[in-house]
């Protein structure tokens, strides 16, 4: 009967739809819809409503990994038909998109006007910018431009029982009532999905500098004297990123911990940072400048390193990925943390960590008791530290036997009270987020 019903309601509203497939990271549906308008988003989550199916939305799929304890759904429902530009102010610095654009999309298209929307999440071409506002998602240069959460004006999205709301504005001065956008910024498509957003928007830099520094000897208070020296300093880092001897290998075949600090600027003040760092340089670092194109190149490969799609191979090839939140300098200890773990429990670590804002991450191979111990090492450093640590991506099985978001918050009450509001079915993305929600 149910499936009677969709395929008559998919006929009627001419939506695309394929059979479900099993997936290895879960977070799939029986059957798979394609909408590629605003009004079949809401006629297919009004019909999900009033029947109790439950319902996960995606885009890129670059968070499959990342949240839920179910192998499917009744309905996926995949935005990536539902892309394109909608509206664009050059001279507002202002640009409304629809949720299922990439953000390499949106990248090009304001490129020819040399401008750009300074968000750097990973895996570009594949990630969209409405699965990066619902993870509030960011890469390294969150130090200088900000998250998601910093940059989104307005919202449209389709509520769980097809209602079409509007949130924000389209203009950057908008100081009408409460924020409501703040409300679905990272709540992971478990209150509404996304259909449209309004981003501010930067010129782009006339000069891009990123240098690269190794500390051979690994010693940590040179490298939190030298990161604490910049950032009291009249310097503006675009980022101050901490990376792993292993990390570092993989980017620019050098085995030793790390600093990569970016500059994004008119070229005489890139120039002039650039110089203070080499009259500030630590006893036996070494010294790397990538300028303009080269440093893009870096950038790109770093932006491919996590973990997103489920590697084939055995039960002793799993991956995951991890985010771990702490005070700003504690990042370089988080990072030594993830290397020393490591090389203990003899597992492949990549990590990284932001001495700017705080955020760090890590990436794991291994079988399922190494990551298993791996998180928890972390997560117990962070956490008695008045930080946390989240799993970003892991597979299924890994996700039924951990917590991805660790300990309930002392707010959690509200944001389960929020959910039963707008959502009482539980019809989207149910058990995707903080507590079961």
């Amino acid at each position: 009967m149910v499936l009677t019903a969709l395929d008559q309601l998919f006929a009627e509203e001419k939506i695309h739809v394929t059979p479900g497939e099993f997936h290895p990271l879960g977070n799939n549906g029986q059957w798979m819809a394609y909408p590629d308008s605003e009004g079949q988003i809401s006629a297919i989550l009004q019909h999900a409503n009033e029947r109790g199916l439950r319902v996960i939305p995606m885009g890129g799929g670059t968070k499959r990994g990342f949240g839920g304890t179910e192998e499917r759904a009744e309905l996926l429902l995949s935005l990536s038909r539902h892309r394109g530009i909608v509206e664009y102010s050059k001279g507002d610095l202002t640009i409304t998109v629809k949720a299922g654009t990439t953000i390499k999309e949106i990248a090009d298209y304001l490129k020819m006007n040399k401008q750009m929307l300074p968000i750097d999440p990973f895996w570009p071409e594949h990630a969209t910018i409405g699965g990066v506002v619902a993870a509030n998602d960011s890469g390294p240069k969150r130090l200088r431009y900000g998250s998601a959460r910093d940059l989104l004006i307005g919202l449209r999205l389709v509520y769980p029982d097809g209602q079409v709301i509007r949130t924000g504005g389209k203009v950057v001065k908008n100081v009408a009532g409460y924020d409501m956008n703040k409300l679905f910024v990272g709540s992971m498509g478990t209150l509404a999905v996304i259909s449209e957003l309004t981003l501010k928007l930067r010129p782009c830099p006339a000069y891009k500098s990123l240098v690269i520094l190794t500390f051979p000897d690994g010693d940590w208070q040179a490298i939190r004297s030298f990161v604490t020296a910049i950032l009291d300093s009249q310097n503006e880092p675009v980022s101050l990123e901490v990376v792993s001897p292993s990390l570092s290998e993989r980017l620019h075949g050098v085995r030793e911990f790390g600093l990569a600090i970016a500059f994004e600027d008119v070229e005489k003040a890139v120039q002039y940072q650039v110089e203070w760092l080499k009259r500030h340089l630590p006893k036996n670092a070494s010294l790397t400048v990538l300028s303009q194109d080269e440093a893009d190149e870096w950038w790109d490969r770093f932006a491919r390193i996590p973990p997103y799609k489920a590697q084939p191979g055995t039960e002793e090839e799993m991956e995951i990925g991890l985010k771990v939140g702490s005070k700003n300098l504690d990042t370089i200890e988080v990072v030594s943390l993830c290397h020393q773990l490591g090389q203990e429990l003899q597992a492949e670590v990549l990590s990284h960590g932001g001495a700017g804002h705080g955020i760090s991450r890590a990436y794991v191979k291994g079988n399922e008791s190494k990551l298993l111990a791996f998180v928890h090492g972390v997560r117990s450093h962070a956490e008695s530290r008045g930080g946390y640590a989240i799993i970003q991506h892991a597979p299924l099985p890994i996700r039924q036997k951990v917590d991805v978001w660790g300990e309930k918050p002392a707010y959690f009450p509200l944001l389960e009270g929020i959910k039963r509001t707008v959502d009482p079915h539980s019809v989207l993305n149910p058990k995707r987020f903080i507590g079961g929600i």
